[in-house]
């Protein structure tokens, strides 16, 4: 079993724990009575309820592996100095080229959502950034070639 620590804030571990039961406690109990109510087509071996309902059911459980995997070792970020960026800080950062600045969140790879500003410490952004202070510069490399960032500011 992948004993791999995951760097998580409160909430997130709170999030994954509300999965958790929702699969545990809904989602089981759903495919269970799908499972029972294909049987009740007759022969098994030619039943595609019945074999959705088992491929949906392995689904789950994988999920359920992997999600208690996850809480079991996950490390709780403790609170973060303002001084330098750390997971659990949240930043503003800004391109120097076009001044654009962006408003973030640095978290563990778990909780990284692009859409809603969250940035993984494994990001080249997120290493990038780490451990640095307001007013450092920062080069990262992208696709389209090197994009430097200023620190803001650290919150």
């Amino acid at each position: 079993m992948n004993n791999k620590v995951f760097m998580i804030t409160q909430e997130g571990l709170d999030q994954l724990k509300e999965q958790l039961t929702h699969l545990k406690e809904v989602r089981r109990k759903e495919i269970a009575q799908k499972i029972r109510e294909a049987k009740e087509f007759g022969d098994l071996s030619e039943n595609a309820e019945y074999h959705e309902a088992k491929e949906d059911q392995a689904f789950v459980e994988g999920q359920i592996i992997d999600l208690e995997n996850k809480v079991k070792n996950a490390k709780i970020i403790d609170k973060v100095s303002s001084d330098s960026i750390q997971i659990g800080s949240s930043v503003t950062i800004q391109v120097v080229e076009t001044k654009e600045k962006m408003d973030l969140d640095l978290v563990g790879s778990m909780e990284a959502d692009v859409f809603k500003n969250k940035i993984s410490n494994e990001s080249p952004l997120g290493l990038a950034i780490i451990d640095k202070k307001k007013g450092d510069v920062v080069t990262v490399k992208a696709p389209k070639g090197d994009v430097e960032y200023k620190i803001v500011s650290i919150n």
